[in-house]
């Protein structure tokens, strides 16, 4: 199974979740990150997270959808619609959910404040990806109740 993350800037959320997804998932199961206007380098605040969990991260560049070598079976907006950010449409095949996330990029604040915001996104993201590994074979298997799953996992906070 080919599990697309997609945002806007492919620096930020679709990375942490790709290197989420990847390190918790069986081999069977594999993620990518793609971006619809990608910022060309991931945010360094998203590596260096990744490295103090102990998640690899070589590998890891912004792209473009555009760039992509396999139709993903399942792509996950993770742009946030609710700071009037703009989700993009994949028009590639596969089911949709959006699992709406804000940009830690975008944080201000102190360092400890703008750590904290890293911090809680990557734990959102890592909560929703652990239910979605969590799913009985038979909703993974079964398209409208994957779809139905990946829509309530989109509204974990």
């Amino acid at each position: 199974m080919q599990i697309l993350f997609l945002c806007t800037g492919n620096a930020c959320r679709s990375i942490l979740a790709e290197a989420t997804f990847n390190h918790l998932a069986p081999a069977s199961m594999r993620a990518s990150s793609a971006g619809s206007h990608p910022t060309g380098e991931v945010h360094p605040r998203s590596l260096a997270l990744l490295k103090a969990k102990g998640i690899a991260t070589e590998g890891l560049h912004s792209k473009s959808w555009h760039s992509l070598t396999h139709t993903p079976n399942i792509v996950i907006t993770v742009c946030s619609s609710a700071a009037g950010e703009t989700c993009p449409a994949y028009l590639g095949g596969g089911l949709r959910a959006h699992w709406g996330v804000d940009d830690p990029a975008k944080a201000t604040g102190s360092e400890a404040e703008i750590t904290a915001s890293f911090e809680q996104t990557y734990q959102l993201l890592r909560r929703r990806i652990e239910a979605f590994l969590a799913l009985d074979a038979a909703v993974l298997n079964t398209a409208l109740a994957l779809e139905k799953a990946l829509q309530e996992i989109g509204r974990l906070t």
